[in-house]
């Protein structure tokens, strides 16, 4: 078993110093702050000026929530400049550890060598044109030889627009209305088939709403349940293959059998185990092909491109040469096929193909959840810090004394991270992630865990900067204080 590292960091102007105890000897390193590009600077005289410009006239002060300013502790960096593979700087040359890697779009790292003279490369011949490109192509071919069971495929921007148009197909073909997601599934789309469905849903017709119906992940009972409410009326089941919770009892290939008996069609959104529980996605690591599947996020390691593929009888709907059914207006983006972000698609491909980036994720992924296991034991932390979901995804949970689920405590550890020089609001690591940056997050969770520890008999708010974290989905905004 490995030995943990204990953190005894500190932060001084211009330089950043992280200190590791490894079996009773301290090694300590500093560097210097990374200078920001004067293009970076200009315009904003600091963050904080930036920070609020940026909410006068951007909503929310960001284009996704998942990235806004209620989503992390005052203490957080505001902008993010710059990324080398697992490193992140901010505005004013603070640099971090990253984990989460923009939303687990960055799979290999950011900047990755290959994928950007792919891009620079294409974009020198344009981006688009007012007729198709070779690539588009050359896309779908590398993309169909990895995903087995699908037959047709095209492309978008973002993964909103893919599951919307898979959610279309399945209302086309089988004349239904009906849409059952997976409540236990956080998010599927920004379109009101899907947003009706939460907490968040002003502007969203009681109509639209009722159109979607809910059930809880390996509950094949409940789905059973669905269609027995909704004889004849449900057009398709669409879920992750798995996000924390795997498959038990063989839920999804039952759940493929229930389907096809119901003349329903079986969506599996890959958004995030695409790429990474398996390069050929978590269908095939779970033997379940289903009739249409939804991919993006590391599919370009960064750049915009998503997916939508399946079976050939489905996604010919939305082409030109079949006459026995009605048209689908299908996935008709102006910039679904900027030929660069194709260019990054398939280096991306290519390099999962031939580099076991899985298998890193894997391996890696293993390693910290090993060593952050000790820290959490040693810290007596067990029934209040804890990991979950697959090596290659981890993600944490933050309780309070109540054992309940606490923002307040969640934002605490972001706060005592960060201060430590790591940016987590997830522990999903990248191939970029190397030894020494899990050691490094390691020594940093240790010292953040250590004030966790005293929080919790003294309250959060002592230790806390500021305000909690809020939850996205909540119907209203708080109050400013």
């Amino acid at each position: 078993m490995q030995k943990i590292a204990r953190s005894d960091d500190r932060v001084e102007p211009g330089v950043v110093t992280t200190a590791r105890a490894w079996n009773g000897r301290v090694e300590r390193t500093s560097r210097p702050m990374v200078p920001v590009p004067d293009d970076i600077k200009a315009g904003a005289t600091n963050a904080h000026d930036l920070q609020a410009r940026a909410h006068d006239i951007i909503p929310g002060g960001c284009h996704t929530y998942a990235k806004g300013d209620d989503q992390y502790p005052l203490a957080a960096p505001a902008f993010i400049a710059r990324g080398a593979g697992c490193h992140v700087w901010d505005t004013d040359g603070r640099e971090y550890i990253e984990y989460g890697m923009g939303n687990r779009t960055v799979g290999l790292g950011h900047a990755h060598p290959a994928v950007l003279e792919a891009v620079r490369r294409e974009l020198s011949r344009g981006c688009n044109f007012t007729r198709p490109s070779p690539i588009e192509v050359a896309c779908a071919e590398q993309f169909l030889a990895l995903i087995d069971g699908a037959e047709m495929v095209k492309f978008s921007k973002d993964g909103s627009d893919a599951t919307s148009g898979a959610v279309r197909l399945a209302r086309a073909y089988t004349g239904r209305d009906l849409v059952a997601c997976c409540a236990d599934h956080p998010f599927f789309s920004t379109d009101d088939w899907f947003i009706g469905t939460t907490p968040v849903n002003s502007g969203v017709p009681d109509a639209v709403r009722q159109l979607t119906v809910t059930f809880r992940y390996n509950d094949l009972a409940g789905v059973k349940a669905l269609f027995e409410r909704h004889p004849g009326k449900i057009a398709a089941v669409i879920l992750e293959p798995a996000r924390t919770e795997e498959p038990r009892d063989q839920f999804l290939h039952h759940l493929q059998e229930l389907c096809r008996a119901e003349g329903a069609i079986l969506i599996f959104d890959e958004m995030i185990t695409g790429f990474r529980w398996h390069r050929n996605g978590a269908q095939k690591l779970y033997g379940v092909t289903p009739d249409l599947s939804t991919f993006g996020k590391a599919l370009a390691n960064g750049f915009s491109v998503s997916a939508l593929a399946g079976r050939a009888e489905l996604m010919r709907l939305g082409g030109l040469t079949h006459t026995d059914r009605p048209r689908v207006f299908l996935l008709s983006t102006t910039h679904g096929a900027e030929t660069h972000a194709l260019a990054a698609a398939i280096a991306t491909m290519r390099i999962y193909e031939t580099e076991g980036v899985v298998e890193k994720l894997y391996r890696q992924g293993a390693r910290l959840r090993e060593l952050l296991e000790q820290v959490i034991q040693r810290h007596d932390l067990a029934g209040y810090f804890g990991l979950q979901g697959r090596d290659c995804c981890l993600l944490f949970h933050t309780l309070d004394p109540a054992h309940r689920p606490s923002q307040a405590y969640r934002s605490l550890f972001l706060q005592e991270t960060i201060r430590r020089g790591v940016l987590m609001p997830s522990l999903v690591v990248s191939y970029s992630h190397e030894d020494e940056d899990i050691d490094r997050t390691v020594a940093a969770i240790d010292g953040a865990l250590a004030v966790y520890r005293r929080a919790l008999d003294d309250g959060a708010e002592k230790f806390l900067i500021g305000r909690p974290s809020q939850t996205v989905y909540r119907q209203y905004n708080q109050a400013a204080e």
